[in-house]
């Protein structure tokens, strides 16, 4: 199957989120089953490394609104694999200091952006007659695609048969603008109605993929079924709910290249489900060194590798975490965001030194290693499509302590006596989203670490021993993608 992969970022190409490690892990795991993927990015000015930038393969002029804007497609391929990699070169765009926003702020032409991003993918498969099956977009910066290709592009030989898929990865983030960027897009005014562009007057293009794929997917089951909800719908609800079978949950892999204990690059000690034991207790001591804790090898060092968040559960953890070290318990957390946590957060180490360690900021080596180095991650977000931190704490011998939401609560299964018994426990979920549930939550899981460890060696080893890789997760893409061509009119 030929497939095309549309995404505003991937890694190592581009990163702000989760959404580049599903994008480049699924392309991967996808051309390894035999599929022929091609995956199409903005050329940022991050990417302008030699390894990375490529050669141009073609020049491209694309209609938004009155102007003709020119680029150029630039060609490489993700390094160590055959996925090959198309980049839309255009300065005005894409040659910035952030993918969507600068100190704070949200890019004032994104809708522009997005809208020559998404009308110059379709345009370089057609003029390198690339003939995808399947077109995959994901979230609202390229929700425009399955719309373009319904409405306007099937008509053309290069798409009669080609499928779309369109993946969300956050209800939060839909893309949203005034009525009059419509114009950009190029499309009949007979699409911008409730059913499927306009959203209370406004062009939506997270709205405009779910309603004009031919599939829907999300990253997680339990997800798929939330934000069918109101509560987790964000007035899209009732647009989902109308997909019906059309709206398909697929639980995120990990791309084990990355992210795998027995051959991670950034460990100071690598190891694996045999040498978990010693193997953790090194990389533990290793992180209390650098982050300036003291080396205490029985002290339960609890994790946090996040955006600074309220969705992400921050303020579960901030009314209680004082609470916390009672007991001999350390804290390290790495990660950004809203200025209200990352204060409260130098004013815990002020608080407490020889218990709280904290990065501002991003550091994907320093990521690595506290996964690997702490006892238990926590992870009580309010909502969580899929989450990965959680399935790379498991990966690594870390309990995780989440919220039972989302992707959280298909990868993460409660320690209970029967769970136990079964082999699938793995971890600890609270259900009711208060402080007080989150508080009980950690007590169990410290209970359980510093009382019976015997019983805690079980939960890492059940979540060591399942295959968290992307191939289970690209062969139900594959499915979705079977699904999509058979709608295919």
């Amino acid at each position: 199957m030929r497939i095309l992969m549309a995404a505003s970022e991937a890694t190592p190409f581009a990163k702000t989120g989760g959404l580049a490690d599903v994008a480049s892990g699924l392309s991967k795991a996808l051309a390894k089953l035999g599929h022929e993927v091609t995956l199409v990015l903005p050329y940022y000015r991050k990417i302008t490394k030699p390894e990375l930038a490529g050669e141009v393969v073609g020049k491209l002029t694309i209609p938004i609104g009155d102007k003709r804007v020119e680029g150029e497609i630039r060609s490489t391929k993700i390094p160590g694999s055959d996925v090959r990699v198309l980049l839309i070169d255009q300065p005005k765009y894409f040659d910035r200091a952030g993918l969507y926003l600068e100190k704070g702020h949200d890019y004032t032409d994104n809708a522009e952006r997005f809208l020559y991003f998404s009308r110059a993918v379709l345009e370089a498969v057609r003029q390198l007659d690339l003939q995808p099956d399947v077109i995959h977009a994901n979230d609202w910066q390229t929700g425009i695609i399955p719309a373009m290709l319904a409405s306007e592009y099937r008509l053309q030989p290069w798409f009669q048969r080609t499928a779309s898929v369109f993946t969300i990865h956050n209800m939060a983030f839909q893309g949203k603008y005034p009525w009059w960027e419509y114009k950009l897009s190029g499309l009949r005014w007979e699409l911008f109605n409730w059913r499927q562009l306009e959203f209370y007057g406004e062009l939506n293009l997270l709205k405009a993929g779910i309603a004009m794929s031919e599939i829907v997917t999300t990253v997680s089951p339990t997800y798929a079924k939330e934000i069918c909800r109101p509560e987790f719908g964000y007035g899209l609800d009732p647009a989902l709910q109308a997909r019906g079978d059309a709206l398909v949950g697929i639980l995120n892999g990990v791309d084990i290249t990355e992210w795998n204990p027995a051959t991670d690059v950034h460990l100071p000690v690598k190891y694996s489900l045999e040498t978990v034991k010693e193997g953790k207790a090194a990389c533990k001591a290793a992180l209390q060194r650098e982050m300036g804790l003291p080396q205490k090898p029985d002290a339960m060092m609890l994790g946090v590798v996040s955006r600074l968040t309220d969705q992400k559960g921050l303020g579960l953890i901030a009314a209680r975490a004082s609470e916390l070290f009672r007991a001999d318990i350390q804290f390290v957390v790495l990660g950004n965001g809203e200025m209200k946590y990352e204060n409260w957060l130098q004013e815990l180490k002020s608080q407490f030194p020889t218990k709280v360690a904290a990065a501002i900021g991003f550091n994907e080596t320093l990521a690595h290693r506290i996964e690997a180095g702490i006892d238990a991650f926590l992870m009580p977000s309010q909502f969580e499509p899929c989450g990965l931190n959680q399935m790379y704490s498991l990966a690594y011998g870390t309990p995780p302590i989440v919220s039972n939401v989302g992707g959280l609560a298909d990868s993460v299964v409660d320690c209970t006596p029967e769970s136990i018994a079964n082999g699938t426990g793995n971890g600890f979920k609270f259900t009711q989203y208060t402080a007080d549930a989150f508080l009980a939550c950690v007590w169990r899981a410290v209970g359980v670490f510093q009382h019976d460890r015997p019983l805690w060696n079980r939960l890492i080893k059940h979540g060591m021993s399942r295959d968290w890789s992307w191939t289970s997760s690209a062969q139900e893409y594959v499915k979705a993608y079977d699904n999509a061509l058979s709608r295919v009119k």
